[in-house]
């Protein structure tokens, strides 16, 4: 469709809205009478809506049935129908190879960094990839292994698994003695690291199943991007930390509780005289393989073939055959991966009695896994132009979790650089993910004995070299610091203390931090007195940025932005009186106006202190008002008519004009107000010419 111009040419419909500006300037010209908010009220048939629970509950079922329900739950119903495999099967194929190649030296390696088997990592790759694929919404994201939800499980697994017995919940076995009786005997039970990490996983899922269900998928927006960006920082440094002793192929002791970072880089530094020279020269030479790699072969590789250079896998399979052909083990005493048992893991529950015990420790785990995979499912969506549902992923999360508990699985998150990798390379839904997951099948079914002599120096060398995007988010603190002093506090805060104590304290610290900065903002909204521009009369504009507009004879506008609470009326007070120019103490102090004869008397000190005869509040930006609120309104305008100011309310949004209604039925008030700030401005233009 097109449009004809006045040059007989031809140009899109489209092209013609979007760009052209008007040949003639157009004129804001309106004639009406100034109209109160009552008015137009009473005009538009206005009418309060329904806030009680029944009512909500009620409006909710109307748009629901069965089939919605269904599909909502189940995603998957809705988009495979649609798959095509001429337009999408391609891609998905392509990028599924990909990110199979990349997954076999991350499961392994984060499975090692979580302190279970390597083929628990790989299992990951599976199991909540297939759960995923059917209930989740994002169509990109690489679900399985994450680096930081790595060493958080590493922790937990060190705090409760144990190599001796221990007597967490006491088996009762009966012995019978030598006279024929019998008596009841405790046996101790070991802990292995497998069965604290599922049951991990199985308490994060039950969580995120909790939080979907109480539909709390808003609260991973609670997590600012200083909070994430600090902490991921900071568990970064933790994770390099951890993976020192196989680049040095020593052993040193575990340590729990704050400061465990620093105790652990002591005995680091004294164990470099025992450092095992082939495990050193081994990692540096896997980290300088895979920086030229990332750095270099892969950005030119790039232009020429739509598969990125494999460099993790070369890495992996070049150390096993080393290994496999000089004996590493047993020449040189370089520590192996060990056992990668052949095949599937048997479903197993995982150990109910430890899911109370670590049903804290799940906390944490849950909130930084959900808000990794909404953080760049939200990213992606925004890019491809489809919809990512919160509460919708903390189901499938959930699930996910529960289910590959039952199969040596440890807590899930999505991977950044595999979800990166995934988009890239042309995948377009989660069969990418699935076609991924069938070759880890097949390499666990096939080659996984393979893998059994390949150096822990070499995946050491593969998770340092991959953290490296973590570690340049320490760039960020620049753009931290010209937003704010709160979000470069947050940063630093966070990722001191996720360093220093812990990653699960510094997590819970920095949110409360992070609550706070919120808190301080919100205590101090933006407020300012706005003019008129002489030349077009109708607008205002705050007349600290400028300079030409000119206040309003004989009127002070006021214009507030955020809401006014309890929390926030004093410093909305303190703000207008400081601005309008009325000082509080002299306010007080100078209460002498009496009523004689039905008129105001004022003093000279009061006339000095009253330049101006009407205060407008502008609530065009007020989102929310509480009955604290309102009280203060109704201070500030008997407070003000002592000096023969009167207050008008202007532009308040339905929701805050039904507060100040009700406030007013309490006894607050009564207000004066005015569907727009010019109706207001206009109403005391009138009534101070009458």
């Amino acid at each position: 469709m097109a449009q004809q111009n006045g040059d007989n040419e031809t140009k899109p419909l489209t092209q013609t809205y979007l760009t052209e500006k008007p040949k003639i300037q157009p004129k804001y010209d309106v004639h009406r009478d100034v109209l109160s908010h009552e008015v137009v009220i009473k005009q538009t048939g206005y009418g309060a809506r329904d806030k009680s629970i029944p009512s909500g509950m009620r409006r909710s079922w109307q748009h629901w049935s069965f089939l919605s329900l269904f599909v909502g739950i189940i995603p998957i119903v809705q988009w495979l129908p649609r798959y095509s495999l001429r337009r999408d099967a391609m891609g998905d194929i392509v990028s599924g190879i990909t990110v199979a190649i990349m997954n076999i030296p991350h499961g392994m390696a984060y499975g090692i960094l979580a302190g279970v088997t390597p083929g628990c990592g790989l299992s990951l790759a599976i199991f909540p990839v297939i759960v995923y694929m059917i209930l989740g919404t994002s169509k990109h994201i690489s679900i399985g292994t994450f680096a930081v939800i790595s060493m958080m499980t590493l922790k937990v697994v060190q705090t409760y698994a144990t190599e001796d017995s221990v007597l967490l919940a006491p088996a009762v076995t009966i012995n019978v003695t030598a006279s024929g009786a019998t008596e009841a005997v405790n046996v101790a039970q070991i802990i292995t690291p497998v069965e604290v990490a599922t049951a991990l996983a199985f308490c994060t899922g039950l969580l995120h199943l909790a939080m979907g269900f109480f539909r709390l998928g808003t609260l991973s927006a609670l997590l600012s991007d200083p909070l994430v960006n600090g902490f991921t920082t900071g568990a970064a440094v933790h994770v390099t930390v951890s993976q020192l002793k196989d680049v040095l192929g020593v052993q040193v002791p575990r340590h729990k509780g704050a400061f465990k970072i620093i105790y652990t880089v002591i005995d680091l530094f004294k164990s470099i005289p025992n450092t095992n020279i082939i495990a050193l020269v081994i990692c540096v030479g896997i980290m300088i393989f895979m920086t030229v790699c990332n750095e270099w072969l892969k950005p030119c590789l790039k232009k020429r073939c739509r598969l990125p250079f494999p460099g993790e896998l070369i890495s992996v399979i070049g150390g096993t055959v080393i290994s496999r052909l000089l004996d590493l083990h047993g020449n040189y005493g370089v520590t192996l991966v060990g056992d990668i048992p052949k095949g599937l893991p048997m479903p197993e529950l995982p150990r109910m009695d430890l899911v109370p015990v670590v049903a804290v420790d799940s906390i944490a785990i849950a909130i930084v896994s959900f808000s990794v995979v909404m953080s760049m499912g939200l990213t992606f969506a925004k890019k491809h132009s489809y919809e990512v549902r919160a509460n919708q992923e903390l189901f499938a999360l959930g699930m996910a979790n529960c289910i590959s508990s039952c199969f040596s699985c440890y807590p899930l998150a999505c991977s950044l650089s595999r979800s990166v990798i995934q988009e890239q390379t042309g995948g377009v839904t989660q069969i990418a993910s699935l076609v991924s997951a069938v070759l880890i099948i097949m390499t666990l079914l096939w080659l996984g004995p393979f893998f059994s002599t390949l150096p822990r120096c070499v995946l050491a060398g593969v998770i340092i070299v991959a953290l490296k995007p973590m570690f340049m988010q320490a760039k960020e603190l620049k753009k931290y610091s010209k937003q704010g002093k709160l979000e470069l506090l947050t940063w630093i805060a966070t990722f001191a203390l996720v360093v220093l104590i812990d990653i699960d304290y510094g997590l819970l610290i920095g949110i409360l931090i992070s609550l706070l900065a919120l808190y301080i903002k919100g205590l101090k909204p933006y407020c300012c007195l706005l003019g008129t521009i002489p030349e077009a009369p109708a607008v205002y504009v705050d007349l600290n940025h400028h300079r030409n507009a000119i206040e309003v004879p004989e009127t002070k506008i006021f214009r507030y932005v955020g809401s006014l609470n309890f929390a926030t009326n004093m410093y909305f007070r303190h703000s207008l009186y400081n601005l309008i120019g009325l000082d509080m103490k002299k306010l007080q102090r100078n209460k002498t106006a009496v009523q004689q004869n039905g008129k105001t008397i004022e003093n000279g000190e009061v006339s000095q202190l009253n330049p101006f005869n009407f205060l407008i509040l502008d609530f065009s930006m007020l989102g929310h008002v509480d009955v604290a609120g309102c009280k203060a309104i109704t201070d500030i305008m008997k407070e003000l008519k002592v000096l023969g100011v009167r207050l008008f309310i202007s532009s308040p949004s339905d929701r805050v004009y039904d507060t100040l209604v009700h406030s007013m039925a309490l006894g607050e008030g009564p207000f004066e107000t005015f569907p727009t700030l010019h109706d207001a401005v206009e109403y005391a233009k009138a009534c101070r010419l009458a």
